[in-house]
């Protein structure tokens, strides 16, 4: 049966030509792309494990309190005993190259966005393609421009998590309060002064959970792309589903999950006011202390 509109096969026309008429273009990037992507990850590896385990638990009892940073120390602990620790590494290295890749695009395009109402009509449709299709299409045309390996897979994952940074930056901005707005116009700000000294302070909430909210997704599509080579926990997924091995499939698979929670919760706090960044760190044993106060008070 003949197609009316033969639109997969324009699709296909048009990166065979890309591929034909641009192939150094895509060279270039892809060179780009790998050393940095490559920096950031055997930087990682370079660090020690007790020393990468003691950054996230001091992240996580600065950021959100000890009970936290109990979890994560834990969970990383489990991740080692699991024989998980390099492949887990890898992971985080590509979900921060193409967590950072999708922050460096998608905040300078939500600002756009939320001061154009033209910018905005031609990016939410773009928006929503990317949002919905399924995440493995992505993989055909960038394993096909640029090759098997982590560059494929990170600018795949950049196209699905990029999104939400764009959206929530540009929500946050619109919704700043108009009166300190005009509060700021009246005392002289420039433009760019109104925006970074007013907007985007005001908007951080907004844009810290596009940033939490990319991150996620990141990670969830940096699994998938283990199909084109990137590496990692996904590798290890994927085999698991290749063999049928329920007992791999389960610890990988939790060494994902308890990653995600990880840097779900730390990047959460961040959007967080102030007074409500993080847990006391000894609040627990003040309410002990209060509690074996009060019999003793009542006896005096």
């Amino acid at each position: 049966m003949s197609e009316i509109i033969p639109l997969g096969t324009w699709v296909d026309h048009g990166v065979h030509y890309l591929l034909d008429h641009d192939a150094k273009t895509f060279d270039s990037i892809g060179k780009v792309i790998e050393t940095f992507a490559a920096a950031i990850e055997h930087g990682l590896q370079a660090i020690p494990m007790w020393l990468l385990m003691a950054i996230f638990v001091g992240i996580g009892l600065w950021r959100v309190g000890w009970r936290f940073a109990a979890f994560v120390l834990a969970s990383l602990l489990l991740i080692y005993a699991t024989n998980f620790w390099d492949q887990m590494v890898i992971t985080l290295g590509l979900t921060l190259s193409s967590t950072f890749i999708s922050l460096l695009l998608g905040i300078p395009l939500g600002i756009w966005t939320s001061k154009s109402k033209y910018v905005e009509m031609g990016v939410r449709p773009v928006l929503d393609l990317m949002q919905t299709m399924p995440a493995f299409v992505y993989l055909i045309p960038a394993a096909m421009l640029f090759g098997l390996g982590r560059v494929p897979g990170i600018l795949a994952t950049v196209i699905f998590a990029m999104p939400p940074a764009v959206r929530l930056t540009a929500l946050g901005i619109k919704q700043v309060n108009r009166e300190i707005v005009e509060a700021g116009q009246a005392f002289g700000c420039t433009p760019w002064q109104l925006l970074y000294k007013v907007q985007i302070p005001n908007a951080l909430p907004s844009i810290m959970t596009g940033v939490n909210q990319t991150i996620m997704m990141a990670l969830s599509m940096v699994i998938i792309a283990s199909m084109v080579g990137a590496g990692g926990l996904g590798n290890d997924v994927l085999a698991s589903i290749q063999r049928l091995d329920i007992g791999l499939g389960f610890e990988s698979g939790l060494s994902v999950v308890l990653l995600a929670i990880i840097l779900d919760r730390i990047t959460e706090s961040f959007g967080r006011s102030p007074g409500m960044a993080r847990a006391p760190l000894f609040s627990g044993l003040k309410s002990v202390m209060k509690v074996r106060r009060e019999p003793a008070t009542q006896q005096s």
